[in-house]
């Protein structure tokens, strides 16, 4: 989007955007962009709720009214939390790994077993999915990842690859774990599938990895892999 906007402002035509990865667009600069502090797949925020919505939208086209940029403004409205009586409780049921717990390629395959059925659940309910951008099934997307992390050096895999899986599989479990009716609370779900499941705990280690390279382009793909206040916010 932040390339899309360069092309269109030297057309003549002004250009807007909303940004759910600020890092990333600190180094695009692209010409105005909103930051929304929302989780990823939600730029306006929560769903059913139309006037918030409309506050982020008009907040983003108010940028407009800038004469020139690069411009990035931080949305100053955090999510709304949803009450506790009407918030859905997670299908599944996530324990700690031991310290003498399998590899990861196991502890991830066991994993998916777990979700699979709540998946195919939300499959059905919803008639839809944002998983497919990496064109390869759950598990060897799963596979893949564990691979990732037992090369010495991770950086030297696909990275590209790698991020087009963790992408996959990213929204498979975010489908599962809203595959039940009513209210999920998006700040609740991102939680639990970074803190409490073996992919969330996978993909943090994965941006560890990357985040310590010397590699500028390296550390700037780490902020990709994982949002900063999931990877900055961790249990002790």
């Amino acid at each position: 989007m932040s390339a899309i906007s360069y092309f269109l402002e030297l057309e003549g035509i002004q250009t807007t955007g909303i940004s759910l990865v600020r890092e990333n667009t600190e180094c695009l600069k692209p010409p105005r962009f909103l930051w929304t502090s929302f989780p990823l797949g939600r730029p306006l925020g929560k769903p059913g709720d139309p006037a918030f919505q409309r506050r982020v939208i008009m907040a983003a086209l108010g940028l407009l009214e800038r004469e020139s940029g690069p411009v990035l403004e931080d949305y100053p409205e955090d999510l709304p939390s949803v009450a506790a009586d009407e918030v859905s409780v997670c299908p599944v049921n996530f324990s700690m790994p031991a310290a003498d717990d399998s590899s990861w390629q196991v502890r991830l395959a066991n994993e998916r077993l777990l979700m699979q059925p709540w998946y195919s659940l939300s499959l059905r309910r919803r008639g839809r999915t944002t998983v497919g951008i990496a064109k390869a099934p759950i598990e060897e997307l799963m596979a893949q990842v564990a691979q990732a992390l037992d090369v010495p050096d991770i950086a030297s895999v696909d990275l590209k690859s790698l991020k087009y899986a963790l992408e996959d599989l990213k929204a498979f479990y975010q489908e599962a774990l809203t595959a039940q009716p009513g209210n999920h609370d998006p700040q609740e779900t991102a939680r639990i599938m970074w803190h409490d499941t073996v992919l969330g705990r996978s993909m943090l280690a994965i941006h560890d990895r990357l985040a310590a390279s010397e590699s500028a382009r390296i550390q700037a793909f780490a902020r990709g892999i994982a949002p900063r206040d999931q990877a900055q916010n961790r249990s002790p």
